[in-house]
């Protein structure tokens, strides 16, 4: 949760301009025959360092899992359901702050145009963020109902212990995914529709969260052919079992879809079309992340290194759509899938295309 999110880009890098975005300077001694040609950069300002801090854009890779989590519950999105994605929000947001204030020294030496580091953003203030945004997270989700909390302290209390203890050890990749897990879990506890049925497509989501976190942990030496061909395989295994495993409805959405029936589930449209839709959206997922794999596979090098890892980071949008669609909920699965382009569009009206997830 502290780190996965989905940016709109691929690569990691900070929110200012570069020396290539600059004009070339021009002789002093040349006549100005009018104003001169105004330059438009990045907003450097207190609010574009805390939307650098906060990662704003991956924001938009949060929503989609309460929502899978929901439709993998058998309901439909409600208030309770808007409870648990602000807190799912809050809980995100509060990771990333704790993320760079933990590694505010690793970053003065690897990442210096951090907001952190650059002296943009005071530690204590960042500190004081991830604490009141952890507070507010466990509050929505106080008032989405007593097995929404359930899930929610221990998403918080992982996302804590993996930014401030194991973020660089083994268990770090894990940690990661079990907090996505947890994230879809509190979608299910929140609609009141109980959290084991949704412990499959908990498990899926959790699976490319691993593999992409292990793709990530080289992001800035880059070198590992391993974990890029790692998650390759994982993404072939969670599309085969997306796209080639018939929609498994809950049971009242069975009921719902028998002909004559009048079940009691909020059934959208027959399982064939929702397998259908299913299959469309384990393709894109496919399609989004493997490419970034493979040239990551072919040639370790930092730069592909982050395109993977920002693959995976946006594929998590068209997976956490394909789970929605395999529980059998379409209309909640096409609402996962226009983040996707709603993500993308804000990063680049906000000027932070490229989003460093670590």
């Amino acid at each position: 949760m502290s780190r996965t999110a989905v940016p709109a880009q691929d690569t990691p890098a900070p929110a200012g301009s570069t020396a290539a975005d600059d004009p070339a300077p021009e002789d002093a001694s040349a006549p100005l025959p009018g104003p001169a040609p105004r330059t438009f950069r990045p907003r450097s300002g207190r609010a574009g360092a805390w939307a650098e801090l906060l990662r704003l854009p991956a924001l938009f890779t949060v929503p989609g899992d309460v929502l899978a989590g929901t439709a993998a519950a058998g309901a439909r999105p409600g208030p309770r359901t808007l409870l648990a994605i602000g807190s799912s929000l809050c809980l995100y947001e509060a990771g990333m702050a704790l993320n760079d204030w933990a590694d505010r020294t690793e970053d003065a030496a690897e990442r210096p145009h951090r907001p952190i580091p650059s002296g943009r953003i005071r530690p204590a203030a960042a500190l004081t963020a991830a604490c009141a945004l952890t507070g507010a997270g466990l509050a929505l989700a106080a008032g989405a109902g007593r097995p929404a909390l359930a899930v929610a302290a221990p998403l918080a209390a992982t996302v804590w212990a993996y930014d401030l203890a194991l973020k660089h050890t083994p268990a770090g990749p894990a940690a990661m995914a079990a907090a996505r897990g947890l994230d879809l879990l509190l979608g299910a506890a929140a609609t009141g529709g109980g959290t084991r049925t949704a412990l499959p497509s908990a498990a899926l989501l959790g699976t490319h969260t691993l593999a992409v976190t292990a793709v990530s942990r080289r992001e800035t030496t880059g070198g590992s052919v391993l974990a890029p061909l790692a998650a390759l395989a994982t993404t072939a295994a969670l599309t085969r079992l997306v796209t080639h495993r018939r929609p498994r409805l809950p049971a009242g959405r069975r009921a719902a879809a028998a002909p004559g029936l009048p079940g009691s589930g909020p059934a959208e449209y027959p399982p064939r079309v929702a397998g259908a839709l299913a299959a469309a959206l384990g393709a894109a997922y496919a399609a989004t992340a493997a490419r970034p794999y493979f040239h990551a596979a072919l040639n370790p090098s930092p730069p592909l290194t982050q395109r993977a890892v920002g693959g995976g980071i946006r594929a998590t949008i068209p997976l956490q759509a394909a789970l929605a669609a395999r529980s059998g909920s379409a209309v909640t699965s096409l609402l996962v899938a226009a983040l996707a382009p709603a993500g993308r569009m804000f990063a680049r009206r906000s000027g932070m295309r490229k989003v460093s997830i670590t």
